[in-house]
């Protein structure tokens, strides 16, 4: 027995059930009311003609089996005699049956097109809005989200909250509508039936909410444990992961520890089919129950004369009509406050800060070679409560104590055309003045000034534009090599694709694969070494032609030989540019027109590396034990001690 126009109550009622019983107690606030509403107001026009539909859909529901009735009255004789235009009056109904289901069928299509409509635009618009707003975040706040939980926002929040503007919106209408209408019309053909249909619905619907509350517990440990699989399978799918299984012999232990939590998803399932199987068929049961009553009241009232044959039939067809939608709007409120989560869950990233913003009336950098300045520079990173979401790391509550600081102090120059090196111990503060250059964070206290621009007051894009960056570990995309390099400059062209690996020293490897520029790089970078990668991300840096590069420890984990390579084309980027240099290899910086040593957060030594070593001080202490450790003789196996303590 199914239920036509109430089938999406069967879905939605399901759906509800797995989604859990913690939603049902939410209130929608006006705030959050008038910011959803705010993302429909676009689709207002879309949204009138998708309801209108949804109405005239409705009624043609309710008007075929009163038709279906007049039907069986016209085939029946009344006092043993058959109606003399009996004929044509079934063949007229039957036309207008046809008729309407013409169009219930049109309108189906209609309502789906304004349907997607509207979905799909949502979509569109909370994406790009969360993707935009994401990549004006903090380079912490992508070092603490897990990168599963945010694409989860991008996808499953985004279908949730876009559910409501079109599986909620139309089944809310379309099942009231149908409810009011069968009910007045079922008690127009007999109150009675229809009151006694209706005293069956407690025994329909409360066991419908019991079962789903057992359904909720299944579905969501079968999520929790599909949640781990897909984290199993990211981490070991990717090239690392799957190197490290590998490398420590472990693909057995990996398969079993994975067939495991597979084998409990799969017990799992069986479990939830039981259950809604279960539920379905109680509620078979309860409406044929309800069927039977119809048909066995209303054909001793039709005995008895005091009810029409046809409204009989008429009532049974209502009756499969009537259910369908109790139970859908029943369990509304939860499918609604469902809903909600998902428009919480993305209006949480909307609503986090970022972490830089372009003031009204910002300056571009001048173009040409340009000055780096620190006044007096002062940095603290932010609490993981200003940039972060506890969902987000997958933790209970975000600290939200001050961070101590990790520059104070700090002022230097860097002319245009002069390197300047920043050296030190670990944690020392390297990394963090080259990202306040780049200004990936504003300062604390004090002034960082780009071609005496104070970096606050100048264009975003005009300060990116001006700054090169390469790292110790090169991204690369997973595209080709000619993709990768525009990514600098959109417009290139092949010729000036080549030059630029020409310039980087990598130009002949590339023309030795087979498909030259069109090769694909593979995830971050992996079908290339790493001084490979480097001298790629290189002629990258050169095909943006900044005025500035800065390079933080380009080459620090880089063998002797694709150093050599990366420091040759690092020389051809650096030619007549204004370069800042964080180096934890203190050979690559011995050129520098100035060397600055940070310790917890100062500068406490700054000069040329002849100055430095002949002052003593921290750099000659960095530099002996450098390269006092290069001049060691390589240990022979039994010079481990546990070795020689073996006995032979």
């Amino acid at each position: 027995m199914s239920y036509p126009g109430g089938g999406g109550g069967m879905e939605t009622l399901m759906r509800s059930m797995r989604r859990g019983q913690s939603v049902e107690n939410r209130k929608i606030g006006k705030p959050t009311a008038k910011r959803i509403l705010s993302f429909a107001r676009p689709y207002r026009r879309e949204i009138v003609f998708f309801l209108v539909t949804i109405v005239v859909g409705a009624v043609i529901g309710v008007v075929t089996p009163l038709l279906a009735g007049r039907v069986v009255s016209a085939i029946t004789p009344k006092d043993g005699v058959m109606a003399p235009d009996a004929g044509r009056t079934v063949i007229t109904i039957a036309v207008v049956i046809a008729a309407l289901a013409l169009l219930s069928a049109g309108l189906s299509l209609v309502e789906r097109f304004y349907s997607a409509r509207i979905g799909e635009g949502l979509i569109f618009d909370l994406r790009t809005q969360v993707y935009d707003h994401v990549q004006r975040m903090p380079v912490q706040f992508f070092t603490r989200a897990q990168t599963g939980a945010l694409v989860s926002r991008l996808n499953n929040d985004v279908l949730g909250a876009q559910r409501a503007f079109t599986s909620t919106l139309s089944g809310v209408v379309g099942n009231i509508i149908q409810l009011v209408l069968t009910v007045l019309v079922m008690l127009t053909l007999s109150w009675q039936i229809t009151v006694l249909s209706l005293i069956l619905l407690p025994v329909f619907i409360l066991p419908a909410r019991r079962v789903g509350h057992r359904l909720a517990e299944i579905t969501k440990e079968s999520y929790d444990l599909g949640a781990k699989m897909n984290a199993t399978m990211t981490e070991r799918f990717g090239v690392a992961g799957a190197l490290l299984v590998k490398l420590f012999g472990r693909p057995e232990t990996e398969s079993t520890r994975f067939a495991e939590r597979a084998g409990r998803v799969r017990d799992i399932g069986v479990q939830s089919a039981m259950y809604s199987r279960t539920f379905f068929a109680a509620m078979m049961l309860v409406a044929s129950l309800a069927q039977a009553l119809v048909y066995g009241l209303g054909g001793w009232y039709a005995v008895q004369g005091s009810l029409d044959a046809g409204d009989v039939v008429a009532l049974a067809l209502l009756l499969v009509r009537l259910y369908g939608p109790i139970t859908a709007l029943s369990n509304v409120r939860i499918d609604v406050m469902g809903a909600l989560v998902s428009f919480d869950r993305v209006f949480e990233v909307l609503d986090l800060p970022p972490a830089i913003a372009e003031k009204p009336g910002a300056v571009d950098v001048p173009k040409g070679a340009s000055k780096i300045e620190f006044r007096d520079v002062a940095f603290r990173y932010p609490t993981a409560a200003e940039i972060s979401l506890a969902s987000l790391e997958d933790v209970a509550t975000l600290e939200r104590t001050a961070t101590a600081p990790v520059l104070r102090g700090v002022s230097f120059t860097v002319e245009p055309g002069q390197m300047v090196a920043l050296v030190g111990s670990s944690g020392a503060g390297k990394s963090t003045t080259s990202m306040l250059v780049s200004r990936m964070y504003d300062v604390t206290d004090g002034t960082v000034l780009v071609g005496d621009v104070d970096v606050r007051d100048a264009t975003l894009q005009s300060l990116r534009d001006t700054i090169g960056v390469v790292t110790q570990d090169a991204h690369l995309f997973h595209e080709t090599i000619a993709e990768n390099l525009r990514y600098a400059k959109p417009d290139a062209t092949d010729d000036e694709l080549w030059a630029a690996l020409a310039a980087a020293q990598i130009d002949t490897l590339v023309r030795a694969t087979p498909d030259g520029l069109d090769t694909v790089v593979g995830e971050r970078g992996y079908r290339f070494s790493g001084g490979e990668k480097q001298r790629i991300a290189i002629a990258r840096l050169l095909l943006k032609a900044p005025s500035i590069v800065i390079l933080d420890e380009a080459t620090a984990h880089l063998d002797s030989e694709s150093e050599a390579a990366v420091q040759q084309a690092l020389s051809t980027a650096l030619a007549g540019r204004t370069a800042l240099v964080i180096a934890h290899r203190l050979s690559t910086v011995r050129e520098a027109d100035q060397i600055l040593v940070l310790d917890q957060g100062r500068i406490v030594q700054r000069g040329t590396h002849e100055q430095l070593l002949a002052s003593g001080g921290l750099y000659a202490d960095l530099y002996r034990t450098q390269f006092a450790g290069a001049d060691s003789p390589r240990p022979r196996p039994t010079d481990s001690p546990h070795l020689a303590d073996t006995p032979a």
